[in-house]
């Protein structure tokens, strides 16, 4: 099974692009990846096209030669882009070896260690402070807003959902500067952890006192301002407060000043990048973003987790193809804490890739069809181009 090309989709999916490999190949085969990345997404592909002529007349089958193979030309610039691009060929790799074989990604790897798989919903009231006509749900115009809304996720049978920190109003805002726009001190003002207080509480009184709620800070807190945002949140039910920090020491120094759970790691790559993070124990959960790390190099991770006690949990606010990826993920571990996915999105998400999701008991059941279990429908995917040169989703103007 020869490889014959290679293509790539950058997809406008409302406020971020989502970024797809195609690996076709001379048996009429052709898997899928899935590499999204919210600021740099013709860079991604660009790179996955400097990897394409390593990649021509050679044989699909074997996975692990070709990730090392462009794994070592590109060493020089470990993660970033580079990882991304060698993640969506992978995984586009892993779909293909499934589907000639005729078993799921997970059979691959010895799995299923599980059948179910339950999930959050992610960007919960997020999405809708600045999206909400695109979206087609109500705005977050009130705190009662996050009440309404929390009512809405228990309604529809989740167990957990994670939002940020949303300011409402009219326009509602996500406050936070970390990904650029306002200032670079990473201070949080005492009005902003009276609005976290009044968000936080508002979303339990519409949740109730067992649904789990986690909050994600991003890169967006100092060590300081993020002990201060904790110790706000463990007056309510916390799945975790969500902290991005290249700095193992002052994760640490977070974790141990709080009784609500830490979760780091989504912008890690490999277990070079994670293993100081658990020699310092720095989180109590590890969050693992398959379409940047890869299926093979994210499940040598969760497994590095493993040994030291710890659960993993896939970063997934991509598409319906990412979301099986990281059901596949979750199939081959024995440490899973929960699955991150998304709920309000373009109202043409389902159309990419055949159809919606079906939740039960608060997840998604693990795949069975061969591959990843869906394609990608490339039509749709070529009638939603993401605009070169628009920039990023996450502006300042809308913070």
């Amino acid at each position: 099974m020869k490889i014959t090309e290679v293509e790539t989709f950058v997809v406008d999916a409302g406020w971020r692009p989502w970024q797809f490999v195609a690996v076709r190949t001379d048996e009429g085969l052709t898997g899928y990846g899935e590499c999204s990345d919210g600021r740099n997404p013709y860079a991604v592909v660009g790179a996955v096209a400097d990897f394409e002529p390593m990649l021509l007349g050679r044989d699909a089958g074997p996975v692990e030669a070709i990730y090392w193979d462009l794994y070592r030309v590109a060493r020089q610039s470990p993660g970033g882009i580079a990882a991304k691009a060698i993640a969506g060929i992978e995984l586009a790799l892993w779909d293909l070896k499934g589907k000639a074989l005729g078993v799921p990604v997970h059979a691959l790897f010895g799995g299923p260690t599980r059948e179910h798989q339950r999930v959050y919903w992610s960007h919960c009231g997020s999405s809708r402070a600045l999206n909400h006509e695109l979206i087609g749900t109500p705005p977050i115009d009130s705190y009662e807003a996050f009440t309404r809304l929390g009512e809405e996720v228990v309604a529809r049978g989740f167990t957990a959902l994670k939002t940020n920190v949303v300011i409402p109003g009219t326009p509602a805002r996500r406050y936070g500067f970390g990904f650029g726009g306002g200032p670079t001190d990473q201070n949080v003002p005492v009005e902003i952890l009276g609005a976290i207080e009044r968000q936080l509480a508002a979303f339990s009184e519409g949740v109730g006192p067992e649904l789990e709620i986690a909050l994600d800070l991003h890169f967006h807190y100092k060590p300081e301002a993020a002990a201060k945002i904790c110790r706000v949140a463990e007056q309510f039910t916390m799945l975790w407060v969500e902290i991005d920090m290249y700095e193992p020491d002052g994760l640490r120094e977070i974790k141990d000043g709080t009784t609500v759970p830490i979760t780091s790691g989504e912008n890690l790559y490999g277990i070079r990048d994670y293993r100081p993070y658990f020699d310092a124990r720095s989180m109590d959960n590890v969050m693992i973003d398959i379409p940047w790390n890869g299926f093979a190099r994210s499940r040598d991770v969760a497994l590095l987790a493993e040994s030291h006690e710890l659960n993993v949990a896939p970063h997934n606010y991509y598409s319906h193809l990412a979301t099986h990826i990281a059901l596949h993920f979750c199939a081959t571990v024995p440490n899973v804490r929960i699955m991150e996915v998304d709920i309000d999105d373009v109202p043409w998400k389902d159309d990419l890739t055949g159809g919606p999701l079906t939740f039960e008991d608060g997840g998604l059941a693990i795949p069975e069809a061969a591959g990843w279990g869906v394609d990608l429908d490339e039509a749709v995917a070529r009638a939603h181009v993401w605009a070169p040169g628009r920039g990023p989703g996450y502006t300042a103007a809308r913070r």
